[in-house]
């Protein structure tokens, strides 16, 4: 029986080096291509009528539209507006990525991966804390300064809020990473029981159709949350909150 962890292995589809670097095509950069091209497909052929009175495909995507647009305004601001199709993109990406990956016998779901979590994570880092500097300035070091804090307490309270300011990316990342490493984990065991029981795997079976539905939820979960903490620290760079 192959390992639980054998399905996020990475696999070299097109060898590739440059420079003495391996830039390689591989199975988790096609299936970005695939979650690219997903939500083209998705988006244009959902508004390429724009019914005033809009069908199933075109409700479903003004629903997305209308929910990270809400979002957005609601936990940063009228001041963020010009960020929505970056926060847009981020969760679409980020849950067509995770739903292509519960596909039987073909997802790849290429958010498991640490170093791919991390990446977008320390893009949404930087991203902001520029956003914040271009914004406030020097002003801006004013976040690691809690307001009405004792003059005795404030070196040890500066040093707590900047090392919680620079663990964001690892949290962010981390907990994407964690959340689809464990459910696809689970699914591939009690995938195994079933296997193994023969006749007798009815039960593992059940837990399989259950595990399914729940990992379904934590995959759209994941990416409202992903983007939901990036608005947060989008408020934080703008109001310095």
């Amino acid at each position: 029986m192959a390992s639980p962890l054998a399905q996020f292995e990475i696999k070299t589809l097109i060898p590739l080096q440059v420079a003495g670097y391996d830039i390689s095509f591989t199975n988790s950069a096609l299936f970005m291509a695939i979650t690219v091209a997903a939500i083209m497909f998705f988006m244009i052929v959902g508004m390429r009528k724009g019914a005033l009175v809009p069908g199933r495909w075109q409700l479903s995507v003004e629903m997305c539209y209308e929910f990270i647009a809400n979002m957005l305004h609601d936990t940063a601001g009228r001041d963020a507006r010009k960020y929505f199709p970056f926060i847009f993109t981020l969760f679409m990406f980020i849950l067509f990525a995770n739903l292509i990956g519960m596909t039987p016998y073909f997802g790849f779901t290429f958010t498991s991966h640490i170093a791919v979590t991390f990446a977008m994570a320390s893009f949404v880092f930087i991203g902001v804390t520029m956003i914040g500097l271009a914004k406030h300035g020097f002003k801006f070091f004013k976040l690691f300064v809690p307001t009405g804090a004792p003059l005795a307490l404030m070196p040890l309270l500066v040093v707590i809020e900047l090392v919680s300011y620079l663990s964001r990316p690892i949290s962010l990342s981390v907990r994407l990473f964690a959340n689809m490493v464990a459910g696809h984990t689970m699914l591939k065991v009690f995938g195994g029981f079933v296997v193994a029981l023969g006749a007798l795997g009815v039960v593992p079976f059940a837990f399989i159709v259950a595990l399914t539905g729940l990992e379904l939820l934590v995959a759209c979960l994941q990416a409202y949350v992903f983007a939901i903490l990036t608005c947060m620290y989008l408020n934080d760079a703008l109001h310095l909150h």
